[in-house]
């Protein structure tokens, strides 16, 4: 069982538009469409069970002032506010009383109120969903994993900016938790599992 004994959490880790707009600066492997779709059902999901949902952004002001060492490497500018390919992904809005937490670097916890957010939630472990597997979603497990928070890496919800980086992202997250990777029909199972039954009154 992937969520029994667990208090989690579903995070969306830059789950944006320019993943399905092929927009410039960062390099996607395909399937993003599909990814997102499953995003929606799993957000779904949570929500009925009574499962936080928390959003988070990868923001940038136009100046370019916040990039640090991020334009070191292979990537080139991206995610600018205001530009649509950073508005998170059609259908994938927080409601009102959900988080929205922007980031200026790789991981969802550095200098973020992320774990303030997951304590205040009473949550023990983090469903993690978004991109790129290599980059984002590598360090915010590892962030997590140093939290001792339990991390579940939903791996058909997560995409590499290629197929290979994508593989050796997912073998290093499970090197440090051998439970950690997991199949989205598994946890909708799960997640449904967990919604009160309807009234009959």
């Amino acid at each position: 069982m992937i969520l029994e004994g667990k208090k989690p959490a579903l995070v969306l880790v830059d789950v944006q538009r320019g993943a399905l707009m092929g927009a410039p600066g960062i390099p996607h492997m395909g399937g993003a469409a599909a990814r997102v779709e499953r995003d929606r059902e799993l957000v779904a999901a949570a929500r009925a069970a009574g499962v936080p949902v928390v959003f988070v952004q990868e923001v940038h002001k136009r100046t370019l002032v916040d990039f640090g060492r991020e334009l070191d490497g292979a990537e080139g500018v991206h995610a600018l506010e205001g530009d649509e390919s950073t508005e998170l992904a059609e259908g994938l809005e927080p409601g009102p009383d959900e988080y929205l937490i922007r980031k200026r670097r790789y991981s969802a916890f550095f200098q973020t109120e992320l774990e303030l957010v997951l304590r205040s939630y009473g949550v023990d472990t983090v469903l993690l969903v978004g991109g790129l597997t290599d980059v984002c979603i590598h360090y915010t497990a590892m962030d997590a994993h140093q939290r001792d928070l339990y991390v579940r890496v939903i791996e058909d919800c997560v995409g590499g900016s290629s197929h290979e980086a994508h593989t050796a992202a997912l073998r290093a997250i499970e090197y440090l938790q051998r439970d950690a990777l997991v199949r989205s029909e598994d946890v909708l199972e799960e997640l449904r599992a967990l919604m009160p039954e309807p009234s009959t009154t």
